[in-house]
């Protein structure tokens, strides 16, 4: 940003049935800013910048040439604001801010707004442990990074592991060490915590690992093999062949990751376009090695070029990334961007430091950039062919259902228990796309008799559909119950009760001998019964959305049971608190003094009133 404050000015037009672009047009200005498209409701429907206002808004109203998408654009623009800004540069900042800020459906969209994980190698301990990390770096030691990927992160410490040996368990495990643990045994620990290893040679092994995450590899390989032939010369041969293999595996790794010397922040990007879809490849480079690669499938209602989409990306990746993404000294594009030299002003001015964009490189570099072409290719043909495979499936569910229109949105609930101990209700959410997992969502189910499933599943329904109908969340084309017709019959009576009318209800009931294959539809509008044979690209659509809805509701409620079997019978009592139970448990020695303690007993310890003392005699006994 610069240090002149940008002058404001909003202008906003608009009329009670359509918008009015001639005399809008007639006193917009032409200076640079940001304009805010908005619809009849004053919800935003698009953002832009433009270094002339007047001139970018005229394109969207001229007679002819624009899509079809960008005509159902404009025909839904009921308001324009307009923010002028003192240069283009804060026209981009603030349009990705709006972005970032309101989401528009009409704007390119990354929905991706998890931190990046680093290494962390920490140094305030006297032997340092390497682990995964995300969020803000407080801890004392160096963070390398950052990884595209958890997944990245977990390769990597994986294979630092087996040539560097260094402690990678958590420090609290790690004192109540007795004898060395299952990582030691299989060499990828050296056990400094029973001093299977000397001081000295952890700190090696510790140094060693920073070098290489540094992108010293080389110092790294001369090291040992200095120390290898120094082994060699006093006759420990065991060692000496242990260095060896670890000089080997090194090299191994090296020629994968195609490292160019021992420098290079770099960031490649690999764009592709099929389909009507995008795929954006990130491919990151740290001190010139290969850290891994991620995909992005940005989302956008209108069909703008692949520049462009690229374009936006750079823009809401880096410029918006709120510290969760390191910048790269340069990024890599496989074809030329429009704006990138405002770009690259704008990412230099954020990270304090040139940033280089471009996209004619040599030598690794363009290895490097073939390769995330080469992904983004690969992951956008499959990402199509699930998409055609889905779309197969919605379609012949629309014709085994006789529906009008094809389905877009279906929603599963299932409930899991465990004799009736910690109800869990899953809903689980498909689009045309297959499995929408940001739209899952986890119910602990209270209040009913423990193993009443048509109990939890009303309450369930009725959570979540309370909020649809007040409009909080979107409403599906269907909604699958895994069960018969008494849970069937729960989902009528709330749908009914929130006077919901006109959603299909389908059941799920397994077969008569509860075999896959085997299962019965039920309609909930008519109470007709279907059975679809088992090659039935609808009925395998169905399996999908109930079998991720049951293991979805599983993995809810083990986590919910076993949280509460690890929790002491004392916590859920109200008044006794953390220091309250230590009391307890250190007056009578343990939990089971506790319980057979009565009320004179209890109120002897410091801190427990009367009224505290019978609260836990009583709670304790209808536990």
């Amino acid at each position: 940003m610069t240090d002149t404050a940008p002058e404001i000015a909003t202008e906003v037009a608009a009329t009670a049935v359509q918008f009015d672009s001639s005399s809008f047009l007639k006193t917009v200005t032409v200076k640079a800013g940001v304009y805010v498209m908005l619809n009849a409701a004053g919800e935003v429907l698009y953002v832009g910048k433009a270094k002339n206002l007047r001139k970018r808004l005229s394109s969207y109203f001229r007679a002819s040439g624009l899509t079809t998408k960008t005509m159902a654009l404009v025909g839904r623009i009921h308001a324009i604001e307009v923010t002028v800004t003192a240069s283009e540069r804060e026209a981009l900042l603030l349009e990705q801010n709006l972005i970032k800020q309101y989401k528009p459906p009409y704007n390119i969209l990354l929905r991706d707004d998890k931190s990046y994980p680093y290494i962390y190698l920490s140094t305030d301990h006297e032997h340092p442990r390497l682990s995964i990390h995300r969020g803000r770096k407080t801890g004392k030691g160096m963070y390398f990074g950052p990884y595209p990927s958890a997944a990245a992160v977990r390769d990597s410490l994986s294979w630092l592991q087996k040539v560097f040996r260094v402690r990678q368990c958590e420090d609290s495990y790690y004192k109540g060490r007795s004898r060395p643990c299952l990582q030691y045994q299989i060499g990828r620990c050296s056990a400094p915590c029973v001093a299977a290893v000397s001081e000295e040679d952890y700190a090696l092994d510790v140094h060693h690992t920073e070098l290489f995450l540094k992108g010293k590899s080389s110092d790294v390989q001369d090291e040992l093999g200095r120390q290898m032939e120094r082994y060699a010369e006093a006759l420990e041969f065991e060692k000496a062949a242990e260095l060896r293999d670890r000089i080997a595996y090194l090299q191994q790794v090296q020629a994968t990751q195609c490292i160019e010397g021992e420098t290079g922040d770099i960031d490649i990007l690999g764009g592709v376009m099929d389909g009507g879809q995008v795929c954006i490849q990130l491919l990151c480079v740290r001190g010139g090695r290969v850290l891994g690669s991620r995909s992005f499938f940005p989302k956008s209602q209108l069909e703008e070029p692949l520049a462009l989409q690229l374009e936006a990306f750079v823009a809401q990746h880096y410029l918006t990334g709120g510290g969760a993404v390191d910048m790269p000294r340069e990024i890599i594009s496989n074809i030329p961007l429009d704006d990138e030299d405002l770009l690259a002003a704008s990412l230099s001015e954020q990270a304090g430091r040139q940033v280089v964009l471009s996209h004619k490189v040599r030598s690794n570099r363009a290895k490097w950039q073939n390769l995330a072409l080469t992904a983004a290719e690969q992951n956008l043909k499959n990402r199509l062919a699930s998409s055609a495979s889905s779309l197969k499936r919605f379609k012949a569910l629309q014709e085994v259902l006789n529906l009008e229109s094809l389905p877009s949105r279906l929603e599963c609930f299932d409930i899991s228990h465990s004799s009736g101990e910690a109800t869990v209700a899953s809903c689980v959410v498909f689009d045309g796309n297959g499995p929408l997992k940001s739209d899952y969502r986890k119910m602990n189910i209270e209040g009913v008799t423990g193993g009443d499933d048509y109990a939890a599943m009303h309450q369930a329904l009725t959570r979540r559909y309370k909020r649809i109908k007040a409009g909080e969340l979107v409403m599906p084309d269907i909604l699958f119950i895994d069960g018969g017709k008494g849970q069937l019959t729960q989902a009528q009576s709330v749908m009914a009760e929130l006077d919901i009318d006109g959603l299909l209800m389908i059941g799920v009931a397994k077969g008569s001998d509860r075999r896959t294959g085997l299962e019965v539809l039920i309609r909930g509008d008519n109470g007709k019964e279907i059975t679809l044979p088992d090659n039935s690209p609808a009925l395998h659509l169905i399996q999908h959305i109930r079998d991720e809805s049951h293991r979805f509701a599983i993995t809810g409620h083990k986590a919910r049971r076993d949280k509460s079997r690890r929790q002491s019978t004392l916590e859920g009592i109200p008044g006794v608190g953390a220091k309250r139970r230590r009391e307890l448990l250190r007056y009578f020695g343990g939990l089971q003094g506790v319980k057979q303690a009565g009320v004179e007993d209890l109120r002897r310890v410091p801190g427990i009133s009367e009224k505290i003392a019978l609260q836990i005699y009583e709670d304790l006994r209808s536990a």
